[in-house]
């Protein structure tokens, strides 16, 4: 695929990498994911005030650089390449998208303490029995005056020890699985009745389960049409699901340069294991991986602001190509390196580590596999 980006998308993509590169290293993260914060806030505020990156995707008119999706993956790949954990993706991808798609009235004062660096923002969309299906919703909102009670528990909130809003989804209406009845709220995270439960996560991120219990929110905080709610949630979910798709890339080109480097250094019978003509094979069928799963990131970027079939069908494309590359080139990656590949100390295990995350987040393989191929038996009825 031919995918020239503008000159102020490779300065974007230049100014990410070279901060990135000084104050990110491998070590630095280690010590912050060993750490009681699990981040660090004076580097929020940098992509804040000194990159301003936390604006890419947003308007001019919002405050923002005037960008898009595509700043979101340029910005996406070079988090990747570093294992940032900062809350980019829930923050400005996911809470971003929401209050821009949503028409919510109090959208532009959100996005700009988003700018800022003030507003963090977690999706709490999990619930546990639900896997992978959005509208399976135990979490209720229901009226008390002018306002909602809000009832329930979510499941693995990424990054929302760190945040200080989240975007809730709940039934005001229908059955547990229907798709009508759901809503989508922006919640203050300090209100009466949320009760949070804070761990680590196997890749380095934090976590919580969040419950809610007869928590009081005001009625504007519900961002959605009331009770129809589910098209927004799958349209930020998809493009949630493209930035991934992006940090993956970084990952996967990580884990790629790193097993190249290893075989050239590491020696057995007198000779660099790279000179072995089947470990050539194998990281030559790891190139193609990578390069697969960086077209069909671009692909799914930009066919976003299409029809909700023609995205749908292109975002679940990209996370099989994805996710099938994440577990061949992070196993790959793994065997060649042998025990060592899976120590704390070596960078590779913590990308694998993160590899082997993002191939079941916002949806498996075989789920997309199916969402795929029911988009498209839909699209020849």
């Amino acid at each position: 695929m031919d995918f020239n980006f503008t000159e102020e998308q490779s300065m974007l993509r230049d100014t990410v990498a070279s901060f990135l590169q000084d104050k990110y290293d491998f070590e630095a993260r280690r010590k912050v994911v060993a750490s009681d914060s699990g981040w660090r806030p004076e580097l929020w505020r940098a992509f804040a005030e000194e990159l301003g990156i936390l604006g890419a995707p947003f308007s001019e008119a919002l405050g923002g650089l005037g960008g898009g999706a595509v700043d979101n993956m340029i910005v996406m790949e070079e988090f990747g390449k570093a294992l940032v954990i900062e809350p980019y993706l829930g923050t400005v991808v996911i809470g971003g998208g929401f209050l821009k798609h949503s028409g919510y009235a109090g959208a532009a004062s959100v996005i700009e303490g988003i700018i800022g660096g003030t507003v963090r923002i977690a999706f709490a969309y999990a619930e546990p029995q639900a896997r992978y299906t959005w509208r399976d919703l135990t979490t209720t909102a229901k009226k008390d005056g002018s306002g909602y009670l809000l009832n329930g528990h979510k499941a693995v909130v990424i990054g929302a020890p760190f945040a200080t809003h989240l975007v809730v989804t709940a039934r005001t209406g229908g059955g547990q699985r229907d798709a009508g009845g759901v809503s989508v709220f922006l919640v203050d995270k300090g209100l009466k009745g949320i009760v949070t439960r804070d761990y680590p996560t196997v890749d380095g991120n934090r976590a919580s389960e969040i419950y809610f219990e007869n928590v009081s929110i005001p009625a504007d905080a519900l961002i959605s049409v009331e009770g129809g709610g589910l098209p927004l949630v799958d349209k930020v979910i998809d493009e949630a699901t493209a930035a991934v798709g992006a940090e993956a890339v970084g990952v996967l080109r990580k884990l790629h340069e790193g097993t190249l480097d290893y075989a050239k250094q590491r020696k057995q019978f007198g000779t660099a294991i790279g000179n072995f003509q089947v470990l050539q094979h194998r990281m030559v069928d790891m190139f193609i991986e990578v390069e697969q799963a960086v077209s069909m990131t671009y692909m799914a970027t930009i066919k976003l602001d299409e029809s909700d079939a023609d995205r749908a069908k292109a975002v679940s494309a990209a996370k099989v190509r994805i996710g099938r590359a994440c577990k061949f080139v992070g196993q790959n990656a793994i065997q060649i390196h042998g025990g060592m590949g899976m120590t704390d100390e070596l960078a590779i295990g913590h990308y694998f580590k993160r590899a082997t995350l993002i191939e079941g987040l916002f949806g498996s393989v075989d789920h997309h596999l199916r969402r795929y191929e029911g988009l498209s038996f839909d699209a020849a009825a």
